[in-house]
């Protein structure tokens, strides 16, 4: 393409980066412009999935549709369970007792650094660091063990139910938990003392991607991609939750904005992640795992938007009742999607290998982005 800029004659290169290109993460396509190595202009393309979630929500029941948010973002399936759960429940009134409360807070924390093992050895793959990725599968391989002893599944668990959980967790499970807890502080560590200061990581990912505070929040971005610019906005602070309400939960932020301060977050987070499973194998108390619930679940005719803070933000659903057994109508917020509308500011003056560092360090899942 030939464009013509301040009087001089230029030629510009379209490049399509996805939709099988392996650092787009999935069926996302990113049309870029660019001259010589820089980027002048993004668009983004999506839409190569269309599953259907939200409008299957009118044609299940509200039991049958519990295995299907497993499936939106199946890197971090509790979240997702978390949020349809929660909000059927907050609609219908139904009150779980505490034992669940804590075991939904376990399983999704564990969840969480599951979610942020995979996205750190992908992102540190995406700027040419082999060993790091092997580090993080093997940690989290112990993560899926766990939760496919108390589940039965590795990805999509189904375990939380309108007013409880599948199974109770076993002494001996719970037990494990907190023997692995040192073992992944020392991982963590670990990670840091590789990574933190490693320069030509550090000459890879510092001052790319910078987005403010402001602009952040006009976007309306969420979790790591928001406090990594200085705004400290976590649902499970801001705007508590089932567990998250006992408890007081640090906000992890940095203020520059960079790829290098949305890294940061993410690590943060792990080393968080594991002081709130410290917390919560000292809190659980034995107690039932269901609440009373009624024999057939009808959604009232009523509204109720219910959100979590997951490993990539806030992932809300928005459902409306007709006093019939499924959904009138049922809405995802999904994080990635609302993340993804700021790669064009992220994007455009940096250069091709900036764009495959920016566009991973954003931690995006397509599950839930085509729903």
């Amino acid at each position: 393409m030939i464009a013509e800029r301040d009087g001089i004659t230029q030629e510009e290169l379209v490049l399509n980066l996805g939709p099988q290109h392996p650092s787009t993460h999935g069926v996302f396509r990113m049309v870029l412009e660019c001259r010589g190595e820089s980027i002048v202009g993004v668009t983004p393309h999506m839409g190569y999935l269309h599953r259907g979630f939200e409008k299957l929500a009118e044609r299940r029941s509200a039991v049958q549709y519990q295995p299907y948010p497993d499936r939106w973002d199946y890197l971090a399936a509790m979240f997702d369970e978390m949020a349809y759960i929660g909000a059927g429940e907050a609609l219908i009134g139904i009150e779980v007792p505490m034992r669940v409360e804590w075991l939904r807070g376990i399983v999704m924390e564990l969840n969480r650094l599951s979610s942020h093992l995979l996205w750190l050895g992908t992102f540190l793959l995406d700027v040419g660091a082999l060993s790091p990725f092997l580090y993080t599968f093997r940690e989290r391989e112990m993560i899926l063990d766990l939760l496919m002893e108390l589940t039965g599944a590795r990805l999509t668990y189904s375990y939380l139910r309108f007013g409880g959980v599948a199974h109770d967790a076993e002494d001996i499970w719970l037990k494990k938990i907190r023997a692995g807890i040192p073992y992944f502080r020392r991982r963590v560590r670990e990670y840091r003392q590789l990574i933190d200061e490693n320069e030509i990581f550090c000459q890879r990912v510092q001052n790319i991607g910078i987005i403010d505070g402001n602009t952040a929040i006009r976007y309306g971005l969420s979790g790591p991609m928001l406090r990594s610019s200085g705004v400290k906005w976590d649902l499970r602070h801001s705007r508590p939750y089932g567990i998250y309400r006992q408890i007081e939960t640090p906000v992890m932020s940095r203020e520059k904005g960079d790829t290098f301060s949305r890294y940061q977050v993410r690590m943060d987070e792990m080393e968080g992640s594991l002081d709130l499973l410290t917390m919560f194998l000292e809190g659980i108390e034995a107690g039932p795992i269901h609440a009373k619930v009624p024999k057939n679940i009808k959604f009232p005719e009523k509204e109720i938007y219910y959100a979590v803070e997951g490993p990539r933000g806030e992932l809300g659903v928005y459902l409306v009742g007709d006093g019939t057994p499924h959904a009138k109508r049922m809405k995802i917020r999904p994080p990635s999607l609302f993340n993804l509308q700021v790669l064009s500011h992220l994007l455009i003056g940096h250069t091709l290998s900036d764009a495959v560092a920016i566009l991973g360090s954003v931690d995006i899942v397509l599950g839930e982005v085509d729903r």
